[in-house]
Order: structure tokens, then sequence, then C-alpha cells
């Protein structure tokens, strides 16, 4: 059976981030390893994940993105799963990513949506539909497969190893999670499953000034990969990528 690494970039959530790590603690299939990567905390994260038996990384370059890219770095794991410090994965969550990569050797990435757990029911509410709905809907067209969930998904090892070069790791401006989803091979299979849920904190929709940062991230995310990765390109290149596989494949006729 492959070994699970999980990780979790970590920034001033010591709080969060213990119900977390109580959270999997708790899995009915125990992680192999858990990274905490400590991006420059003032409070007690760090003492927080070693008390938990988590190893903690450190990553001083404040960001989403370079504190989750160490994580997976540092992963030992065959199947690297990612949870936010204020993720609450349910008991099957690990059970369950085990399974499908044993079940669908070709899928190469797996995610699933959030569901908010806190916060105002307004708030809450529009959220799940526009902001979580809207984007594994809109994304989806775009890239011509599901998009990565940073919250709740997993990939296998070599899946990060071949695209760890490609994506703008040091950027704490854009979307980590779309960003590698732009950056994949486009012959890796990414598959969303609805069933596989995680509690996700409503806090980044508590204010405008935090739901206007994320959509600045997501218009730099989105601008800085086109035009090469417009939907259009992406499409031709796999479709030109199918006729190669159809003529090199054995007995094809020339």
């Amino acid at each position: 059976m492959p070994s699970l690494s999980v990780v979790i970039p970590a920034l001033d959530d010591a709080e969060m981030l213990a119900r977390c790590l109580q959270d999997l603690a708790a899995q009915l299939r125990p992680a192999d390893e858990i990274i905490v990567v400590d991006n420059g905390s003032s409070d007690g994260t760090a003492d927080v994940a070693r008390a938990a038996g988590a190893t903690v990384v450190e990553q001083p370059h404040r960001g989403i993105w370079p504190a989750a890219s160490t994580g997976y770095d540092a992963a030992s794991g065959d199947i690297i799963a990612r949870l936010d410090a204020d993720s609450r994965p349910p008991a099957d969550w690990l059970l369950h990513i085990e399974a499908e990569f044993v079940d669908a050797p070709e899928v190469g990435v797996l995610t699933g949506p959030g569901v908010f757990y806190d916060g105002n029911t307004v708030v809450a509410g529009i959220g799940q539909v526009l902001y979580i709905g809207g984007y594994f809907w809109s994304m989806g067209l775009w890239l011509g497969n599901p998009p990565i969930f940073g919250s709740n998904f997993a990939m296998r090892r070599e899946v990060w190893l071949d695209v760890r070069e490609r994506v703008h790791r040091d950027r704490s401006d854009i979307h980590d999670d779309l960003d590698l989803a732009f950056h994949l091979s486009l012959d890796t299979a990414v598959r969303y499953d609805e069933r596989l849920t995680v509690g996700i904190s409503a806090r980044p929709f508590s204010t405008w000034r935090g739901f206007g940062r994320r959509l600045r991230w997501a218009y730099t995310t989105l601008s800085m990969h086109l035009p090469d990765q417009s939907p259009w390109r992406r499409r031709i290149t796999r479709r030109r990528q199918a006729h190669d596989r159809e003529r090199d494949a054995p007995g094809a006729v020339a």
C-alpha cells in the first residue's frame, strides 16, 4: 500500500491547527507523516505541531505557495495530501484518498470540495455556491479538467517531482492550487470526487478586504498564464498529443 504524507502550511494559526491535527490523529487510516510548514509564525504554531508529533519545517518567505511547496519537497510519502491549518478532515479522509489512488492507478491528482463550518450563514452560503462551486465550474471549463482545490487534495509524489520546477512557487500573490493545476502535464489525470470533503473556515470571506484579496490573486494567476495556457491552446495541445499517441501506438497504421 502507498505511504501517505500530509502537508499543512501554517501562519499564526495555533488554535485552528490544534483542531486539524486532532482530526488527523483520529483518522481510520493514519498518516505516515504530517509536515507542518511554519511560515514565520509569532504564536505557538510550531509548538502545537511538535506536540502532536508532526514534523515542523520552517519557511520564512511569507505566502501559501512558498510554504506549501516547501512542504511538498519535504514529504517522503508516495501520496502527498494537503490541508490548510483550519481544515477539518472527516475520519475517513485519508482512507478515501488511499482507496482511490490504489483503485485508479491512472489518477495523478485527486481533489474534492470544502464545506464551510463557521461564519455568517449568508456569507458561507454565498461562498459555497459562488466561490467553491464557481471555482470548480469555471476553472474546469478553462483547464479542460477539474481544477485543484488547495484545502483538500492529494497527488502522487511523481506528479510533484515532475511539476515542481515549472510552478511559480516563490509567488505569494497568486493562488497556489490554480498555478499548480496550470502547470501539470496535460496527460496527468485529475479526478474530482464530490464525496471527498473537508470542513473549511469562512474566515477569508468575513471581510471585503479578504474577499478582494482572493479576487486579485485570481486575476493575477489567470493573467500570468495567458496566452500560453488559454483554453483553446490547451485543447489544441491535447488533441495533438492524443493524435500522436494514436499514431505511435503498437499496431497503428502509418
